[in-house]
């Protein structure tokens, strides 16, 4: 590793998964001291434990303010300072495959966890770097919040909120020297992607997993599986000096599935006029 984050202090938040154990585990590697937070208390300090006297675990609501101003202030108290704030937890809420069979009755936890607690982290951390010469925001949406479509409607509005709130608080910290940037994943292969149940055997789960590739594929240019690897790396990169002129920005890790359509509609047409009898088909030619 080339210590990319040496001497930096950093919290990741929904750390004992997915995507924010991915990048703790990178952020320690690169030299910095994470403190995580998540409410699963089991498995994030065995996270800690695992990563040794770089890390702490920190049981945290972060839709709570009291939680949040508190996980900032063990932060400075623990490790000296706050140089880097991950913003990554987040639920998907009710699954409901139609809107007028959703009661909405968990909007505004969603939006209190997607959402609130990005306001939340980014000022009780802004403040503190604001005193201190800047430092880097990361605030994790996801592409259903760039992209419309059928389900999810609260989760999907509360990540267009974060991708908006982020270019918004880009813009008012900049003159504290304090970077925010917006990452949206897309079909990153983790327990929240998956839909599947708390206590999901492995094996179970990879059955999920193989059941689910040819629709995550459907959509995507690269079929190549997404991995919370690779978020992480591009958390690091965002969170390094490598990035110091980059802020506002909403950065997807998709697979080029916000790029646009991969399927051929044109080829389509072209066999369906045929199909009708009309004309010949045109040769499509590959490259």
């Amino acid at each position: 590793m080339a210590q990319e984050l040496n001497g930096k202090v950093a919290i990741v938040t929904g750390a004992a998964s997915g995507i924010g154990r991915a990048t703790a585990e990178l952020f320690v590697a690169e030299g910095a001291q994470v403190l995580l937070a998540d409410i699963d208390a089991q498995r994030g300090a065995e996270l800690a434990g695992e990563l040794g006297a770089a890390a702490s675990f920190r049981h945290t609501d972060v839709a709570n303010a009291a939680d949040v101003q508190a996980l900032v202030d063990e932060a400075v108290a623990r490790f000296g300072g706050l140089h880097i704030m991950f913003n990554n937890a987040g639920i998907s809420g009710a699954q409901h495959p139609r809107f007028l069979d959703d009661d909405l009755s968990d909007f505004h936890r969603v939006i209190d966890v997607n959402l609130y607690s990005v306001l939340l982290g980014s000022r009780c951390a802004g403040k503190h770097m604001a005193q201190r010469g800047g430092g880097v925001i990361i605030n994790n949406a996801s592409i259903a919040g760039i992209l419309p479509g059928q389900a999810l409607v609260s989760y999907r509005a509360s990540k267009a909120a974060v991708i908006h709130l982020s270019k918004c608080i880009a813009i008012d910290l900049a003159e504290y020297g304090i970077r925010v940037n917006c990452l949206a994943p897309g079909h990153i292969r983790t327990p929240l992607t998956s839909f599947t149940l708390p206590g999901i055997s492995e094996e179970q789960m990879v059955k999920v997993r193989d059941a689910l590739a040819p629709v995550w594929d459907s959509n995507q240019p690269l079929k190549r599986h997404g991995r919370p690897q690779d978020v992480a790396q591009t958390v690091l990169f965002l969170s390094s000096d490598r990035a110091a002129q980059i802020t506002g920005v909403v950065l997807p890790v998709d697979g080029g599935i916000t790029a646009g359509d991969p399927v051929n509609h044109l080829r389509e047409l072209f066999d369906a006029r045929a199909g009708a009898g009309t004309v010949n088909r045109p040769t499509l030619k590959r490259r």
